[in-house]
């Protein structure tokens, strides 16, 4: 598979003419010329210029990950935690994917390690708190351990849970570890670096990136600039493990949830305004159009903030509803995903602001309250109230209706 070249869409190639404005005293004008390109393909000298592979390296990693849950609990196989440490820092080639024991990538380092939030301390970020949150992913190797070790998942005990005719491993406060680690690093791995790092001008224009990038400097032994790069790494978190070369296209992660969101008639442009702002992006530093490049930052940090926020809302009363029907496996299902998708807000970044749309606390807060009861998410005749608090206050934060959001496949 080629990660590297995606046709993304079929919009029409973008001519640009666009006046800037410099922040000096004489406000001089400078008109940029250029294309942007229907997909996300970029060359230089008839080479390409767009390389991603390490973030394609870590969202397969962390496939693998969560499939080894779902094999533990289908077959009926413990599920190793020093097995699941090891494929988080990848150490004793744990994976069978190509390449991805020897790709020098790993999952842990990129874990709330963003350059803003926890490098500069900025968002309330810091140390302790990126050592939590990869204690947090870690504890659900344990927790997947205790769930897969032969009982039925019931009120306060670890097990396995039958969803249909899927098995699933729960943890005894009914959590689905499986999916607290899947969503949840999709916000502390993934989320985090796209927006407060790649996209963040502390690294798009650190040192001497900027004059580099307009001289068209190149990195040693490379085809594209620094700046160049880390757009491209940034569009790769979203984008790095799509393969579009099948029937059904196989959309993973953050792009599989761009598409469910963008299913519905309310937010039925999200799809196309994120791609065409990587795009349009991506052109405009080629050109040293900064301000262009800026504006098209804020729109994809503001985008695939509503991503979670959506779906957080759509997990939550899923679960809800499911709460009447199945009290158990099908509800606790959609409330880990609403739970996992909850920790990602803490990894937003609310454009003129670069801090998240929820501080910490706040996530903290709703994910406390989802767990309060006894034994967790068991306590099923007090969540209701608590699940129709949160989706209220995620949805006004971000502007738009529980209903609406409800109503999203």
């Amino acid at each position: 598979m080629n990660f590297r070249k995606l046709s993304l869409s079929a919009l029409p190639i973008l001519l640009l003419a666009i006046t800037s404005c410099s922040n000096d005293d004489n406000e001089s004008k400078e008109t940029f010329n250029y294309t942007v390109p229907t997909t996300y393909a970029f060359e230089r000298n008839a080479a390409t210029t767009v390389d991603y592979s390490g973030q394609t390296s870590r969202l397969l990693m962390l496939d693998e990950m969560g499939n080894y849950f779902k094999t533990a609990a289908t077959n009926g196989t413990v599920a190793d935690d020093a097995v699941l440490s090891e494929m988080y820092i990848n150490t004793n080639n744990r994976f069978t994917g190509t390449g991805l024991n020897t790709s020098g990538k790993q999952l842990k380092d990129k874990t709330a390690a963003s350059k803003d939030y926890f490098s500069l301390y900025q968002g309330g970020g810091s140390i302790a708190e990126q050592v939590s949150v990869r204690e947090l992913f870690e504890m659900q190797f344990d927790n997947a351990k205790a769930a897969s070790q032969g009982n039925l998942a019931s009120e306060g005990v670890a097990g396995v849970y039958l969803d249909g005719t899927s098995k699933r491993l729960f943890a005894a406060n009914g959590l689905e570890p499986q999916q607290i680690l899947l969503k949840g690093m999709m916000g502390a791995n993934h989320l985090d670096q796209v927006s407060n790092t790649y996209l963040s001008l502390n690294k798009l224009d650190e040192g001497t990136n900027k004059a580099n990038n307009t001289n068209k400097v190149l990195e040693a032994g490379k085809t594209y600039t620094t700046m160049e790069h880390n757009w491209d790494e940034a569009y790769g978190y979203i984008y790095g493990a799509d393969n579009l070369a099948v029937t059904p296209a196989v959309y993973k992660f953050w792009s599989s949830y761009i598409n469910q969101v963008n299913a519905d008639a309310d937010f039925n442009t999200l799809k196309a305004d994120i791609e065409l702002a990587f795009r349009k992006g991506r052109a405009a530093i080629v050109a040293n159009d900064y301000a262009t490049r800026d504006a098209q930052i804020d729109i994809i940090k503001a985008k695939l903030a509503l991503v979670p926020a959506v779906r957080a809302v759509f997990y939550l009363q899923e679960g809800k509803g499911k709460l009447t029907t199945d009290k158990g496996a099908k509800a606790f299902h959609a409330l880990s995903e609403a739970y996992g998708f909850i920790m990602c807000l803490r990894y937003t970044n609310k454009q003129g602001t670069n801090n998240p749309y929820f501080s910490k606390t706040e996530v903290d807060t709703m994910l406390s309250s989802l767990t309060s009861g006894t034994n967790g998410l068991w306590a099923i005749d007090t969540l209701g109230a608590k699940l129709d608090a949160i989706s209220a206050q995620i949805a006004t934060k971000f502007g738009f209706t529980v209903a609406q959001a409800s109503t999203v496949n």
